[in-house]
């Protein structure tokens, strides 16, 4: 039967024939488009033959490309297309199947236009919306190989290009066909993912190949067209936009695995490019995922090379700081805790010189100076990434890094690595770098929240350690946080101006929490200040941070209190360098000179006090003439020009603090506290410091109070700590516990037995004597002010008071505070 319908065709069924006349005599006159009409009329009339059709056609195509009669399996290719942009009914699903089929076929052959053009037939399916659902459909095979055409290998430079090209325009056809259908196969499963990203990724990396080619002006637009690097890089972006939250980790997971294969980190050009491309592709709230892959893969590669780590850590920086103006989520603290920990593990392998902490045959020796460059890069990201945050984060942020850092004690020893360096002191510097980082531009209107107390306290211990490059960081961060108006770079050299109003300094009322938080940390700030002053090891850089940080303390937190301490401050340093009892090198006691100086100077003309900046101008211009080598222009230069004597300093040269005290006191300063000489507090901080061992620490403490006391002349030498002190002093504490706590006993029992007219007339006693002292303060407030302007002469030249009332008088402007 069947080979009678072969030879007949009149008895052929109607479809057969219908697609058979679509077919002209010579392939070269194309399809019969008559003929078409009628078979896509036959179609849609007859919606159950569409399957049939679509199995007759592919067999024709099958044995046309197996007789390499190309022509016609052009035609049928043509008309398979027509037919799918024709019906849309519920049998589509069935003729879409041979459709596929012969799409397939095609792209199995070895002729490239025969793979191009069944990639354009099926990126023509993928642009059309079915009406039903399919639940069988497979594109397993289209993915694999349309990722391997985006790997052509053609020797025709041009063929190569447009079989990528078509590779890529089937994977872009694939993942818009599915991406959103959820009765399709899930395209976002890593065994298609692994295929598809890297496949475009290959193509974007080749993207300098491509631009090397110079075509000529004529040809530059078409060229640009066809370039495969752009078309993968329209496609990675689409595919990205188009990821769902659950499927960005098996979209991201490829990508990093290609820059490990490929040893892209390194140059890092093209790892930071594609993250770019990724992290401006998904949606904002995705942002946070991208950052945890990455800080994943860093953490996978803690073994890696340093230069790779670098590469990985340059892109979680580029990534990061995109991601900060959309939604980081909950990995703010996790990015910086994966950084920090990967600085600690370079500081040991930078000391142990491999990653496994012991030298052993085979083992990958670390280049120390990659290692330096892997830190200074986290150091970098770490500002970078804290520069994008808002203030809350980032005092978080700065919380977070401070407890980090580790402080010496009592109790632990410090290890030491085997190149002599000790790790802790790695760690410490590494870390407050980062701080410095991170609180560089930092801007907060309130003290107390910018330096909480446990942060301070943290960092001031810092500031007591021996290593020079350490006290240098806390200043330097100390200065960043209390300079919110940028006048930090006007006080970068130590001079002495004549006018500082050529340095247009930004200066603004101290608010109340400024003044609150002085109240509370002033005297542990001075503390620091004045035992930094004191230190051997201080180079001119040491000295322009204090000096710095000085200044901008005036400047930013001061109020007539604060003026008058930092003053007394000032004059302390100067008394360290003429008493010379910590036998410093002539350079650092002309530097406290110089110092001194220099910051008088400024709060003088701060303050626009006459008597006051006469005085100050006075001493600079004798020192000029006659001991330059006591001011900053002769100090903190490349050749300093130093004084071998300064033994035999002489009054004329010295800021007295008789004289400010008395030239301030008239202009409404406190003059008995500016009388009074500046004494550090010392406090068991000290011992953070490890300079001295506790019985030193005790005995320094009880000798700056002896020496500091009003009988300076009568010298008690310091007291002897030995065990026998000690125990008397516990016995001690311990007896007086015991008499406190009778008093306390014996209070109670009064009250509880005692008469009442007895414990009326005690309370009564206690309440006079209250009474009589509030009387002696109301008297001493109530009594009018002296005048201002002194005395008069009264008849037969006697001085007379003379009082002006409160409302009469006129002020002097005290300061710009």
């Amino acid at each position: 039967m069947y080979g009678v319908c072969g030879c007949c065709g009149a008895l052929r069924p109607r479809y057969k024939r219908l697609v058979d006349n679509i077919f002209p005599e010579d392939p070269e006159d194309g399809l019969v488009k008559t003929n078409m009409e009628k078979l896509t009329f036959y179609a849609l009339s007859a919606p159950e033959k569409l399957d049939r059709i679509g199995a007759y056609l592919s067999e024709r195509l099958i044995r046309d490309v197996g007789r390499h009669r190309y022509g016609y399996v052009c035609i049928a290719m043509e008309a398979l297309d027509q037919l799918l942009m024709a019906c849309h009914c519920q049998s589509i699903n069935l003729f879409v199947e041979s459709f596929l089929k012969m799409v397939a076929k095609l792209l199995e052959s070895e002729k490239p236009n025969l793979q191009i053009l069944g990639t354009n037939s099926f990126v023509k399916f993928a642009n059309i919306e079915e009406d039903t659902p399919s639940y069988h459909r497979s594109y397993d095979f289209f993915v694999s190989r349309f990722s391997e055409m985006c790997h052509s290998s053609h020797d025709d430079l041009e063929i190569k290009t447009k079989i990528r090209m078509s590779g890529i325009k089937g994977l872009q056809g694939v993942v818009r066909k599915t991406v959103n259908d959820e009765l399709q196969a899930n395209i976002w499963d890593p065994q298609h993912m692994d295929k598809i990203v890297p496949s475009l990724l290959f193509n974007l990396q080749h993207v300098e190949e491509a631009e090397s080619r110079s075509p000529s002006p004529l040809q530059a637009p078409e060229k640009e067209k066809e370039n495969p690097a752009e078309l993968a890089e329209r496609c990675l972006r689409e595919l990205l936009g188009r990821a769902a939250f659950g499927n960005i980790k098996n979209a991201i997971k490829p990508v990093l695995i290609h820059l490990d294969n490929h040893s892209l980190w390194e140059p890092k050009v093209f790892a930071i490019r594609c993250f770019k491309i990724i992290m401006y592709s998904i949606q904002p709230q995705h942002s946070h995922l991208v950052i945890q892959q990455l800080l994943s893969h860093l953490d996978a590669n803690s073994r890696s090379a340093a230069t790779v780590r670098a590469g990985i850590v340059e892109v979680l920086s580029e990534a990061a700081v995109i991601a900060a103006t959309g939604s980081v989520g909950p990995t703010v603290l996790e990015m910086f805790n994966t950084l920090l920990r990967q600085l600690r593990l370079s500081i040991d392998y930078a000391l142990t010189g491999s990653y496994d902490g012991a030298l052993s045959l085979g083992t990958k020796i670390i280049k120390e100076h990659e290692e330096r460059m892997f830190q200074e890069a986290v150091i970098k990201t770490i500002g970078s990434f804290a520069s994008t945050l808002p203030t809350y984060q980032r005092s978080e942020v700065i919380l977070f890094i401070m407890s980090k850092v580790p402080l010496p004690s009592l109790h632990h020893a410090m290890e030491t690595g085997r190149t002599g360096e000790n790790r802790n002191r790695l760690t410490q510097i590494m870390l407050l770098k980062s701080l410095l980082q991170v609180s560089t531009g930092f801007q907060c209107n309130n003290m107390m929240s910018a330096l909480p107390s446990n942060f301070l306290d943290r960092l001031l211990s810092t500031a007591l350690m021996e290593d020079a490059e350490i006290r240098l960081f806390v200043l330097e961060i100390l200065i960043s946080f209390i300079d919110r108006h940028g006048n930090r770079h006007k006080f970068s050299t130590i001079s002495t101006l004549s006018d500082i109003s050529v340095l247009k300094l930004k200066v603004d009322k101290c608010s109340r929490q400024d003044t609150v938080f002085m109240k509370k940390h002033s005297q542990q700030l001075y503390r620091h200040i004045y035992l930094s002053c004191k230190e051997e090891t201080n180079i001119q850089k040491h000295y322009e941070a204090l000096y710095g940080l000085l200044a901008l303390i005036s400047i930013e937190l001061a109020n007539e209190e604060v003026v008058v301490d930092l003053i007394r401050l000032v004059l302390a340093v100067q008394d360290v360098a003429q008493v010379n009892e910590e036998n410093l090198p002539v350079y650092n006691r002309c530097a406290l000179y110089a110092l001194g100086a220099a910051y008088l100077n400024l709060i003088s003309q701060l303050t626009t006090v006459p008597a006051f900046c006469q005085h100050i101008h006075e001493v600079i211009e004798t020192r000029k003439k006659e001991a330059p080598y006591m001011l900053p222009e002769d100090v903190f230069v490349e050749r300093p020009r130093l004084s071998q004597n300064l033994d035999g300093v002489v009054i004329e040269f010295l800021f007295r603090q008789s004289k400010i005290s008395e030239v301030l006191g008239g202009s409404g300063y406190n003059s008995d506290r500016l009388c009074l000489p500046y004494i550090p507090q010392l406090t068991d901080e000290d011992r953070l410091s490890k300079r001295k061992s506790i019985g030193e620490t005790i005995s320094l403490q009880v000798e700056v109070e002896s020496r500091n006391s009003p009988e300076k002349e009568e010298r008690v030498p310091a007291e002897e700590i030995t065990y026998e002190t000690l125990k008397k002093a516990i016995v001690d504490s311990v007896a007086v516990e015991e008499q406190e706590r009778e008093r306390r006993r014996q209070v109670v029992e009064k009250f509880q037995k005692a008469p009442f007219e007895e414990i009326a007339a005690h309370c009564g006693a206690r309440a006079s004597l209250l009474q009589s002292k509030l009387n002696q303060i109301f008297e001493i407030t109530i009594r009018p002010p002296p005048s201002p302007s002194g005395t008069i002469t009264a008849a037969y030249g006697q001085p007379q008071n003379h009082s002006i009332p409160v409302y009469e008088m006129k002020f002097p402007d005290l300061c710009v505070y």
